[in-house]
């Protein structure tokens, strides 16, 4: 096919709509080209639950062996699994996914052995180079000896190896809804679960690649609807919703209430850091909420704040020897899992902190949520560094105003902050504010959107 793969190849992975922007023929270029730049002898693929990832993925398999290359297929898993499986094996690995994409979309999320990133400047760009040669001179040669797939399964050694790492066998019993939002969630939720003093209320945990309920991405708060209602209904203690590949959780209290990923990056900071006897650095995005490093430092960590991403979150992790990372996009990245993001366990801490006392959710995660937040507001804008300019213009030289170009711009000051990164796909400005007060928050929030769409 003719694929224009400056479209498709994006800063952290691949993803696009299938077969109109790419099919099975280029998948098995992308298997041929990442063994070549993995320099790889074997390598472990999984896939999600979409219609199209089982032949995407077994097209990657044919690709990667035909370059004489071993591949272990191990099925239906959730990202999070596949980077389990890349960490315990040893293995490069490779995940057919589009996350919370519509059902028309799929991609490939990359990594090296023991579940390093590959990204842009880690290999992606040679990937797509390699592949677009192939798109014009021919698929590559073959190996003289053409590698096996075989198929393994390795779900109870994934949800064994997350139960290892938070003791949950004390916790009171708990009832709680999960929403899988018929995504992956759906078929590691029973496992990971199972044996544990839980009473778990499924929600859509049917697998289905069209999204027929709702799409399968929890920050979008009109998503996570049905999952208060039915938390409010159920008399739960919790809610947990997963997207479409499982990699990230998002919680909801008692109530019925979201729970910010920022309380949740600073409760499970605190349980990391017990753990490690109260040393280690905590990575953080520079959308998070100021809880954040505040909780780190009164629990004797040290806050290192980063750009926007998992390749920038992973990178940091690996050359600070942190012990966890989380950002705004409930991504949380843990030490023992690899330096990889996995939302299951990240769940399985708040249902260990949550079990561990008394309380309700609302009253244990309050001490973490301390500020007033606007949430990500989207703004489609003409020209992004125009008005990224305008708000540089508008806030700088002030005495009680700092200014940061670490991600996009960052305004501080004393009693809030916010900050205007540029979307690296759409026409878009992402806004996230916070406050010291919800009044204060809303006028500033007010103000740099007044700029940013002027």
């Amino acid at each position: 096919m003719a694929a224009d793969l400056s479209q498709l190849v994006k800063a952290y992975d691949v993803r696009g709509v299938v077969p109109d922007q790419w099919d099975e023929s280029l998948a098995e270029l992308f298997g041929a080209a990442f063994v070549r730049v993995t320099d790889a002898s074997a390598i472990v693929i999984g896939h999600d639950m979409r219609p199209s990832s089982p032949g995407l993925s077994r097209a990657f398999a044919r690709g990667a062996a035909a370059q004489g290359v071993d591949v272990t297929e191990i099925g239906l898993c959730s990202t999070d699994q596949l980077y389990y499986a890349s960490g315990a094996l040893d293995l490069p690995g490779a995940m057919f996914t589009a996350s919370h994409n519509p059902a028309q979309y799929n991609g490939i999320k990359m990594c090296r052995a023991g579940a390093a990133p590959v990204g842009q400047d880690t290999g992606l760009a040679e990937i797509r180079e390699l592949a677009e040669n192939w798109l014009e001179s021919g698929a590559p040669a073959p190996a003289d000896r053409t590698g096996t797939i075989t198929r393994r399964d390795t779900l109870e050694d994934y949800a064994a190896h997350l139960r290892s790492l938070v003791d949950l066998t004390s916790i009171r019993p708990l009832k709680v809804v999960v929403d899988a939002g018929n995504g992956m969630g759906g078929h590691t939720v029973p496992t990971v679960f199972g044996g544990l003093p839980l009473d778990v209320v499924p929600m859509y945990f049917e697998l289905d690649g069209t999204f027929p309920n709702h799409e399968a991405n929890p920050l979008d708060p009109a998503n996570i609807v049905d999952l208060q209602k039915r938390v409010r209904e159920e008399g739960a203690d919790l809610g947990i919703a997963f997207d479409g590949d499982a990699d990230r959780c998002f919680v909801v209290d008692e109530r019925g209430e979201p729970v910010s990923p920022s309380a949740i990056t600073a409760l499970v900071a605190s349980r990391e850091l017990a753990k490690h006897g109260g040393k280690g650095t905590i990575i953080h995005n520079l959308i998070t909420s100021w809880s954040v490093p505040e909780v780190v430092r009164e629990n004797g960590g040290t806050p290192v704040r980063t750009r926007v991403g998992h390749s920038f979150i992973k990178a940091e992790m690996a050359k600070s020897g942190a012990i966890f990372g989380g950002e705004h996009s409930a991504h949380y990245y843990f030490k023992d899992f690899w330096n990889a993001d996995t939302g299951m366990l990240a769940a399985l801490h708040v249902l260990a902190a949550l079990g561990g006392q008394e309380g309700p959710l609302s009253g244990l995660v309050a001490q973490y949520d301390r500020y007033a937040g606007s949430g990500e507001i989207n703004s489609t804008v003409a020209d992004q560094a125009d008005r990224l300019a305008a708000i540089r213009t508008a806030y700088e030289g002030r005495d009680d105003i700092r200014l940061d170009t670490l991600d996009g711009l960052t305004v501080t000051s004393t009693d809030w902050w916010f900050n205007v990164r540029p979307s690296n796909t759409e026409p878009l400005l992402r806004l996230n504010a916070e406050a010291r007060d919800e009044e204060t928050m809303r006028k500033v929030r007010d103000e740099a959107l007044a700029i940013i769409r002027a």
